[in-house]
C-alpha cells in the first residue's frame, strides 16, 4: 500500500490565508488565483493589514475577506469550513514585539495554535506555517551558512528579536506536534525579510529600504547605521508567493526550509544601491544608532542556506536584489510613497 501524499495541488481547490490583507497575503492569493484557485479566503483583522492592498481582488468572484482574529478560535473554524490548504501569515514582528511583547506572544504562541487546531479540526489538508529566519538568532554567534539545523543564537541581540525569533521556533513546534500527535500535513518556511509592491513600515529590516527613498525623497542623505558591514537578507514578495504555492504542490510534510534571496548584502551596499537607482547625487551619511529604536544586528557576514528548500518544494530564487529593488521603488514612486520629514 503505498504512502499518502502530501501534494495539495493548486488548481480548483480552497484556500485560506490567515494574515491575508499583508503584503506577503495579498501576492501569495494573486499568485493562487493566477494558477487557478477555486477559492481564496482573506482573513484579518486589519491592524496591521491594509484594505488597500487587497483592493484589487474585491471583485473576483472567487475572493472572499473575513474580518476576524487569530485570538478567537471561532472565527478561524468558520472561516477554515470547507478549505483545503491554509497559509497561516498573521504574526506581530519585531517592532510589534518590541511595543507590546505581550500582545506580540499572545498573537504569535497562541494565534499559532488556534490556527493549527482549527485546521485540525476542519481536516484541512496542509497547512504552510510562514515562520522566519529569526529562529537563529542574532547577535555576534551568527556567521557562516545559516542551515536548517543551526542553533539558536540570543548573546547581544535586542530583546524584542529575541522574543520574536523564540515565539516562530514554538509555533513550528506547534507544527511538528501536531503532525505527530494529530496527523497534520504541514511545511514551514522560514522567511528572509520580505520586500517588494506593497511595501510596509512594519518590518526591521526592511527600513532600510523604505527609509532611505523615503529620505532621498525628502531631498536628505540616507543613513547607515554604524560601519555599514552588517549582513541583511531579503526575499522579493513574488520569490515568497512561489514558495508558498509550491509549499502546498509539493509532497512534503513535517519539514523546515530557509526561503531567503539569492545573495546576502550589507546594510551599505543597500543604502548604496537605492541611491543608484533612484539616480540621486546625495550620499549616504553613517551614523550612531538611534536609543531605544530597535534594529537588528548581526555579528558579520552570513549566508542563509535555502538547499533544502530546492530539495523539498523544488524552489530557488529568481529576483535578484537590483531587480526586485527596482520594481519596488517604481512601484513606491507610482502609488506616491510618503516623503520622510525634514529634520
Amino acid at each position: 500500500m503505498s504512502a499518502r501524499s502530501a501534494a495539495l495541488p493548486i488548481d480548483g481547490r480552497r484556500f485560506l490565508i490567515v494574515g491575508g490583507a499583508s503584503l506577503v497575503g495579498s501576492t501569495t492569493a494573486d499568485l493562487l488565483l493566477a494558477r487557478g484557485a477555486g477559492r481564496v479566503v482573506l482573513f484579518d483583522n486589519f491592524s496591521f493589514g491594509s484594505r488597500d492592498a487587497v483592493r484589487h481582488l474585491v471583485d473576483d468572484q472567487r475572493v472572499t475577506i473575513v474580518s476576524g482574529d487569530v485570538m478567537r478560535l471561532p472565527d478561524l473554524l468558520a472561516a477554515t469550513e470547507g478549505v483545503d490548504g491554509v497559509l497561516h501569515l498573521a504574526a506581530m514582528m519585531t517592532i510589534s514585539m518590541d511595543r507590546d511583547p505581550w500582545a506580540g506572544l499572545d498573537v504569535n504562541v497562541r494565534g499559532a495554535q488556534n490556527v493549527i487546531e482549527a485546521c485540525v479540526v476542519r481536516g484541512v489538508g496542509k497547512l504552510v506555517f510562514a515562520s522566519s529566519n529569526a529562529v537563529y538568532g542574532y547577535g555576534p554567534g551568527v556567521a557562516g551558512d545559516l542551515v536548517e539545523d543551526t542553533p539558536f543564537h540570543a548573546a547581544g541581540a535586542p530583546p524584542a528579536a529575541i522574543l520574536y525569533g523564540a515565539s516562530k521556533i514554538v509555533g513550528e513546534q506547534l507544527c511538528r506536534q501536531a503532525h505527530q500527535k494529530r496527523g497534520l500535513d504541514y511545511v514551514v518556511l522560514r522567511y528572509s525579510t520580505v520586500y517588494g509592491e506593497r511595501q510596509h513600515y512594519r518590518a526591521a529590516n526592511a527600513l532600510y529600504i523604505v527609509e532611505t527613498h523615503d529620505r532621498i525623497k525628502a531631498g536628505l542623505r540616507p543613513r547607515v547605521i554604524g560601519d555599514g558591514a552588517e549582513t541583511k537578507h531579503f526575499v522579493y514578495v513574488g520569490d515568497l508567493a512561489r514558495a508558498n504555492a509550491m509549499a502546498f504542490e509539493a509532497d512534503a510534510s513535517d519539514v523546515a526550509v530557509n526561503v531567503s534571496g539569492p545573495e546576502p548584502v550589507t546594510t551599505l551596499q543597500l543604502v548604496e544601491l537605492v541611491c543608484e537607482l533612484t539616480g540621486t547625487s546625495l550620499r549616504p551619511e553613517h551614523v550612531a544608532p538611534e536609543a531605544g529604536k530597535v534594529r537588528l544586528t548581526s555579528g558579520g557576514a552570513f549566508r542563509i542556506d535555502h538547499a533544502a528548500a530546492e530539495r523539498a518544494i523544488g524552489w530557488r530564487p529568481e529576483v535578484g536584489m537590483r531587480e526586485g529593488l527596482r520594481r519596488l521603488l517604481a512601484w513606491r514612486d507610482q502609488a506616491g510613497a510618503p516623503a520622510a520629514a525634514a529634520e
